[in-house]
């Protein structure tokens, strides 16, 4: 679960600028499709990289059921499209995702969350296996923040702000803000940030280990892209298992990690892109990767 800030609009008009998203700037363009509440696109020099933007500007992109629904079937659809290699997922220059949208919270009850299992939609994001790239531009907060954890790689704009607030509305988080931030940023940093409901900079999660790089607001997007078209180069089929060997140290012991680990390594045998990527090595070429 996640606290949604308010913040008065009147000065500042929220304008999405096309040409901060993707390379080349100049000739992108986002389309709505079906959508709601986000915006798609096939982006990078070979149509590669499945790049979604949450686009709900006048809340803050606030996380309403209808957003989650729309983002699970985006990511699920770019999982299954063979020519996408990795996803990226951002927002807008001023929110990644200011949290849950809490009016669609105010009023249940602990029996109806059983009943029709409050956030557990959230968890069909994590089932995607292709990598997913978080671009956090402004505001992730709550379930923005806990949106963020559950892609793979977080990118930081320079301005970006995460946190877990819900202590201040009396509940807490819902969506893996306890759990995923303690795994990446330890038991002290995790109890300070869910218990005050501070925010944290996005050099502060640089230096905590909860995103890998932090750029200049501008620049951003088009990072992780770059970063999604390198992934893309690779097998899919091993970019996968390597995703799932490193999960699975996320959420186990080292013994069992390191026999999984091997286990997935030796799998890799078993491809055509193994002996392909090792001959095309040792023939000093680019190997020509079949997802076999």
């Amino acid at each position: 679960m996640a606290l949604f800030m308010r913040f008065s609009m009147s000065k500042t008009k929220l304008v999405f600028s096309m040409s901060k998203i993707v390379m080349p700037v100049s000739s992108m363009k986002l389309s709505t499709s079906s959508y709601e509440y986000i915006l798609t696109e096939k982006v990078g020099e070979k149509k590669n990289v499945g790049l979604v933007k949450l686009n709900r500007p006048k809340a803050l992109n606030a996380l309403c059921d209808g957003l989650i629904t729309e983002l699970v079937g985006a990511v699920s659809a770019y999982d299954a499209d063979d020519t996408i290699g990795a996803i990226v997922v951002t927002g807008s220059d001023r929110a990644f995702a200011a949290g849950a949208d809490i009016k669609e919270m105010i009023d249940k009850d602990y029996s109806t969350n059983l009943k029709i299992g409050l956030l557990q939609q959230w968890d069909n994001l994590g089932k995607c296996k292709k990598p997913v790239i978080a671009a956090v531009n402004g505001f992730a907060l709550g379930g923005g923040c806990e949106l963020a954890m559950m892609c793979d790689i977080i990118y930081a704009g320079e301005k970006a702000k995460f946190g877990q607030p819900e202590v201040a509305i009396g509940t807490m988080p819902g969506a893996g803000g306890t759990q995923r931030l303690s795994r990446s940023c330890g038991k002290s940093f995790t109890m300070e940030v869910c218990l005050s409901g501070n925010q944290i900079t996005a050099q502060e999660a640089l230096s905590r280990g909860l995103v890998s790089k932090v750029f200049p607001p501008e620049k951003l997007v088009d990072e992780a892209i770059k970063l999604a078209e390198k992934i893309s180069e690779h097998s899919p089929l091993i970019v996968t298992l390597i995703k799932e060997s490193v999960n699975y140290a996320y959420e186990s012991g080292l013994s069992q990690g390191l026999q999984y680990e091997k286990k997935m390594f030796y799998s890799t045998f078993a491809t055509n892109d193994r002996k392909e990527g090792m001959t095309a090595f040792i023939e000093k070429r680019k190997p020509n990767f079949t997802n076999n």
